[in-house]
C-alpha cells in the first residue's frame, strides 16, 4: 500500500516549541524521552489545550489494557488513518509497532484486504466493520453480525472504541495540516546506531 505522504505544507498553526506552563513542559520532556522527539500534534494542539494531553494520555493507557491483539490494532489504526488520509498518525501506528515487535508486512496489503489472502477471516471482518463506521459513522446489520461470529462482546466494544480513536486524533491533525513526524526514520536511526559500552 502506498503510504500517505506527509503535507509539504506546514501545520496551520505555528508548533509551540517553549510551552509557559510546567504541565507542557513535563509533557514536552516525557514525549521527548518516548517518542525521540515532541511531536508535531503536541505542539500545535496540546500546547494550546493542554488538557487534551490527559485526554490522550489516559487513551493511550486505555488502548493497552485491551484484550485485542496488538497486530490486529496496528491494523485497524493504520488502516482508519489512510481511510483518513491521516500520515501522521500512520507514521506514529508503524513506529509503535517497531516498538512492540509487530510485522507491519500486512500493512502494504491493506487496502486489498478483502482479497488477499494475508489477512483472517476475523481481521477481515473487523476491517470491514472499522471502515463502514468511520465512512458512514453507523454500520449495516450484515457487517454487525459478520463481526459478531469472530468477537464477543467486549471485544466489540473494545473494536468500536479504538476506531473512534482513531478518527479522533485523525479529525485533530487532518484539519490542521500535521503531516508525518517520520517517526519510524527516527526508529531506523536509533536502531543502526551501535550500542556504546563502558570502558
Amino acid at each position: 500500500m502506498t503510504e500517505v505522504n506527509a503535507s509539504s505544507e506546514a501545520p496551520r498553526l505555528e508548533p509551540i516549541d517553549r510551552p509557559d506552563s510546567w504541565w507542557m513542559r513535563l509533557v514536552y520532556w516525557i514525549t521527548k524521552r518516548t517518542l525521540g522527539r515532541v511531536i508535531t500534534p503536541v505542539k500545535v494542539v496540546n500546547a494550546r489545550v493542554p488538557g487534551s494531553a490527559s485526554v490522550a494520555q489516559k487513551m493511550n493507557a486505555t488502548e493497552k489494557q485491551l484484550s485485542i491483539d496488538p497486530e490486529l490494532r496496528f491494523l485497524i489504526k493504520s488502516y482508519v488513518a489512510t481511510l483518513n488520509g491521516c500520515s501522521f498518525c500512520i507514521d506514529i501506528a508503524q513506529a509503535s509497532a517497531q516498538d512492540q515487535g509487530i510485522s507491519i508486512e500486512k500493512y502494504d496489503a491493506l487496502l486489498q484486504y478483502e482479497t488477499s489472502d494475508v489477512f483472517s477471516p476475523r481481521e477481515r471482518a473487523a476491517l470491514v466493520y472499522v471502515e463502514e463506521a468511520t465512512r458512514s459513522t453507523s454500520v449495516t446489520d450484515a457487517t454487525f453480525d459478520a463481526l459478531r461470529t469472530h468477537f464477543d462482546d467486549r471485544a466489540i466494544a473494545e473494536l468500536t472504541w479504538l476506531n473512534a480513536m482513531e478518527n479522533y486524533y485523525n479529525l485533530l491533525n487532518r484539519p490542521l495540516n500535521i503531516g508525518s513526524d517520520k517517526l519510524c526514520a527516527i526508529r531506523s536511526d536509533i536502531e543502526a546506531t551501535p550500542a556504546r559500552h563502558a570502558a
